[in-house]
């Protein structure tokens, strides 16, 4: 459990403060224009140091770079919760973010690493899975339910205790010792790859608010292409690469980290506009917003533990991963045909269980796949990449999809204000139409968007049924579990 509860308080901080952002902007005096950066703080450092994080836990240990991980985290979420100004609290998530890249690479490998047997390692990764699928909602609930009884602060404050408990945990149950004669650091491949990831990550969050065609948009995500183009080129000649190619070359591993990639650009579009559907367009209140996600986390975790943990050492991967794309696809294609009218339970809920248990059923195989057959001094960093198609999956999602909606609503909103126009003559427009109008036309953009969102998902089954073709082994252990020992209690 040490290893899912740390797990769980890194992907939940992604998306635990959207809901407090709102409160926190009142009480620090924010500014419209600045307040992105409670967010994009975290997704810059996080996306941006998740391989050198990894590769760091190789060098040193990857138990002592979880600790230390831990330690950061906790401190500060501690100084975020307390501050006082916006500046304070924009540097607070930038070390979350820093520190959270040494916490998720060493917590994934040290998963990889302790638990190697069929069964065993099923389970573990159904647990973890689960909590990489789920984590983002699980956000949104605890977010509503600390904004709305206690205040924004705790959104922050309440990832200490959480933190101590894992810290005491990783002291006594988890057991590794560091690679040091056969790991070392890259740093023109950590400046290159970093430095790439960074951009690219920043490209896609300025891309909301200025659009795709503005120039800072248009030279990030180029001078990022770029530099991952030569880090690519240097890592094929560096004597002690920072991300071994043989890693993204095998056929299996590849289509993984671009599965994971292609389902997470999908599903956070998804929680996106269904926060603000619930929010904005339902009237929910931020608590009920955050337990209307509560059905596809029970569906993410009955997917994860309960069907993929049970067969993934009996079937090959692929045979979970393109029925939960196809599923979660499904689901997706159903919440298309959205309307302004009420509909949480006959419309709403069934699409998200299908989705939820959807993505059940591929986090967990594309991440056991991803970390199989991996050597030791390579676990950390094999980790990393698979926690690094996550975010930028992400941050890619939430651009592009939220662009394709805005852009969607505006054709609709001006079409009908001036066919609405027309039909009233002289009398213009009442206040009334124009609300129902500018209501209809953000729906609208909304279905435009998950439309898509549903494409990308088929995608993501088409490219895990050609490209994962192996399966994980049923006995035995795997090339990295040399000397490691398997507990319950590390989960």
């Amino acid at each position: 459990m040490v290893i899912a509860i740390a797990q769980l308080m890194v992907v939940l901080d992604a998306t635990i403060v959207n809901i407090a952002l709102p409160s926190a902007q009142r009480d620090l005096g924010m500014s419209d224009a600045n307040r992105q950066w409670v967010i994009t703080a975290y997704t810059l450092a996080f996306g941006g140091l998740l391989l050198l994080g990894g590769r760091i836990a190789d060098l040193v240990g990857r138990k002592k770079t979880f600790m230390i991980g831990l330690v950061g985290f906790a401190v500060a979420s501690g100084l975020g919760g307390a501050a006082t100004g916006s500046g304070l609290l924009f540097g607070a998530r930038a070390l979350q973010g820093a520190f959270g890249a040494l916490l998720a690479p060493s917590a994934l490998s040290l998963l990889t690493t302790t638990f190697t047997i069929g069964k065993e390692r099923s389970k573990a990764f159904g647990i973890y899975g689960a909590i990489a699928g789920g984590g983002a909602a699980i956000g949104l609930i605890a977010g509503g339910l600390l904004t709305e009884y206690l205040n924004w602060r705790w959104c922050l404050y309440v990832n200490v205790p959480i933190a101590v408990i894992a810290f005491l945990g990783a002291a006594v149950f988890l057991h590794d010792k560091p690679e040091r004669g056969r790991v070392h650091l890259d740093i023109p491949g950590a400046v290159l790859g970093c430095g790439g990831l960074v951009a690219i990550v920043y490209g896609c969050s300025e891309a909301e608010p200025r659009g795709w065609g503005d120039g800072l948009v248009i030279g990030l995500l180029a001078g990022g292409v770029t530099l991952l183009a030569v880090f690519g080129w240097w890592q094929s000649r560096a004597p002690h690469p920072l991300l071994p190619l043989h890693i993204v070359r095998d056929r299996n591993r590849g289509g993984a980290f671009l599965t994971m990639a292609l389902a997470v650009i999908a599903m956070f579009g998804m929680f996106l506009f269904m926060t603000y559907y619930l929010q904005t367009v339902l009237g929910y209140s931020p608590v009920r917003t955050g337990m209307a996600f509560l059905p596809m986390v029970a569906a993410i975790v009955v997917g994860s533990t309960q069907i993929s943990a049970r067969l993934l050492h009996r079937i090959p991967p692929r045979f979970l991963m393109v029925p939960g794309a196809l599923l979660a696809a499904a689901g997706l294609f159903t919440l298309r045909y959205l309307t302004a009218e009420p509909a949480y339970v006959s419309h709403v809920l069934p699409a998200m269980l299908l989705v939820g248990l959807g993505m059940g059923l591929i986090f967990m195989p594309v991440m056991a796949t991803a970390t199989s057959g991996v050597a030791r001094h390579d676990s950390g960093v094999t980790s990393a990449t698979v926690n690094t198609a996550q975010q930028v999956g992400g941050s890619i999602g939430t651009a592009l999809l939220n662009t394709i909606a805005t852009s969607a609503s505006a054709v609709f909103i001006a079409d009908h204000l001036a066919d609405a126009a027309r039909k009233g003559g002289g009398l213009g427009l009442t206040p009334a139409v124009r609300d129902q109008i500018v209501k209809d036309g953000v729906v609208h953009g909304f279905n435009v968007a998950i439309g898509v969102a549903s494409a990308i998902m088929l995608l993501a089954a088409l490219v895990a049924g050609l490209l994962v073709n192996g399966r994980a082994p049923k006995h035995g252990r795997s090339p990295a579990a040399d000397g490691a020992e398997s507990a319950d209690a590390a989960v």
